[in-house]
């Protein structure tokens, strides 16, 4: 199993055959390898499932809104379960 973490495309960086987005995760923007993708002609705006730096799928927002609550949510058993 993998985890994925959605993040939104800023923009598709020049060079390397297209191949490079910066992404947005959460507020911190970081290149991300489109390679795996079917389709690399994405467009700002656009959200995509991310593993290991790579791009596995793009997604629409509703999947992209489902997936970060359930990341928030297993942060949020984690902190209940520490000790005070």
């Amino acid at each position: 199993m993998c985890l994925g973490i959605p993040g939104r495309v800023v923009h598709v960086m020049e060079g390397n055959g297209g191949m490079l987005a910066l992404v947005d995760v959460l507020g911190a923007q970081r290149p991300i390898n489109l390679g795996m993708l079917e389709d690399m002609d994405l467009t700002p705006g656009q959200w995509v499932l991310i593993h290991m730096g790579f791009a596995l799928e793009v997604i629409d927002e509703t999947k992209a809104d489902e997936a970060l609550a359930g990341l928030e949510m297993m942060g949020q058993a984690r902190d209940s379960e520490a000790p005070a």
